[in-house]
């Protein structure tokens, strides 16, 4: 099917849905065919909404022939069964984060993607914002020296005060840690390189939430998960990363910086596509750099899969670093328990930067 767009299938329907169609339905190298989803209706809406051609069910999704790559924005439990559904199917997969709730099935659905000659992909995409992108280039340029240490921080109340549905986010695959560990994580592993071993501590601030907004507002639910979680990050070439993740503080608060031998440089909200780049050096105190790039979000990762595959190449939020992405949050997890350093014991190739002339709204298929 070269010359022609990818084929694109929606498998959820959901909030975080919005963005994605958004942004894929004004892609010219991608061609958005059908939404499925268990609440039929909710897909069809989304469809009418975004002017996609159908909707319907997984199973009707997974036997159209036009349909390449599925985008799998499920639940985190559900992420491997859709996707290894996808792969029997003949279908690439772009999948929400995390990857998988464990190892075994992670691997597993790379595994199998490999022995089909497909290909699996996984948010976070905002790794490939002109925000971050600019950031990572100026690093790699040596504007700041060698990296040497980072601080990454995301501190918030929870957010049970404005998901409609928040409970999965306090339940195995969720938390600060594997909700927003992967947007800070990521970013550090393409920064410093993989992560060799942490050290991982905190709890649970109290046994249960209440949702806040929508129909269900007043509503009691369990928490399952830590809710807050620090650890110490050391990486294969060298250096460390002091990270904190909470849904328990009252001050709001978002930062990733790193430090390098002849400076620093603060970066912007890592779960964003956007921002400038502050740079402190021995020669000059303050310098900013503007976002260079295009102005996408949510959805450029399932683009440039799809543009990799059309290439040959490989895709840079890939499979392998989204496992290795996992392999540290459930390390730093199983830290926190044994109240010892765990080594992890995945590596992966950090991708080359994006180029800052890279543009989703070019035809080049």
């Amino acid at each position: 099917m070269t010359g022609r767009p990818v084929g694109v299938g929606f498998v959820g329907a959901g909030v975080i849905s919005d963005t994605y169609l958004a942004n894929l339905t004004s892609f010219p190298d991608v061609a958005v065919r059908m939404i499925a989803d268990l609440d039929t209706e909710r897909a069809a809406a989304q469809a009418a909404k975004y002017g996609v051609p159908a909707s319907g069910t997984v199973a009707d999704l997974l036997a159209d022939p036009t349909i390449e790559l599925v985008v799998n924005l499920t639940v985190p439990a559900a992420h491997v069964d859709v996707g290894l559904a996808a792969l029997e199917a003949g279908k690439h997969v772009w999948a929400e984060k995390p990857l998988a709730l464990d190892r075994e099935t992670g691997r597993k659905l790379l595994d199998r993607a490999k022995e089909k000659g497909l290909r699996v992909a996984s948010a976070p995409d905002t790794i490939l914002g002109a925000g971050l992108q600019t950031a990572r280039r100026a690093i790699d340029d040596g504007r700041i020296g060698t990296p040497i240490s980072a601080l990454a921080m995301f501190q918030t109340p929870g957010p049970e005060s404005w998901h409609p549905a928040p409970e999965f986010l306090f339940q195995a695959g969720g938390g600060p840690l594997l909700d927003m560990g992967p947007y800070y994580l990521t970013a550090l592993v393409q920064l410093l390189g993989p992560i060799r071993r942490v050290t991982g501590a905190g709890g649970r601030a109290r046994p249960t939430r209440v949702i806040g907004s929508g129909p269900r507002a007043g509503t009691e639910f369990e928490v399952t998960v830590p809710t807050t979680v620090t650890a110490l990050v050391d990486f294969e070439r060298g250096g460390s990363a002091q990270v904190v993740l909470s849904f328990d503080s009252a001050l709001r608060r978002v930062l990733l910086e790193v430090t390098g031998t002849v400076g620093a440089a603060v970066l912007p909200d890592p779960n964003g596509f956007d921002g400038p780049t502050l740079l402190h050096t021995l020669d000059v105190e303050l310098a900013e750099l503007p976002a260079e790039g295009h102005a996408a979000s949510r959805g450029t990762g399932t683009l440039e899969l799809a543009r990799a595959i059309r290439a040959g190449v490989p895709e840079r939020a890939s499979g392998e670093l989204a496992f290795h992405v996992l392999d540290a949050m459930l390390s730093i997890e199983e830290s926190l328990t044994r109240g010892q350093p765990v080594s992890v014991d995945s590596t992966v190739e950090v991708p080359p930067a994006l180029p800052a002339d890279w543009d989703p709204y070019a035809r080049t298929l």
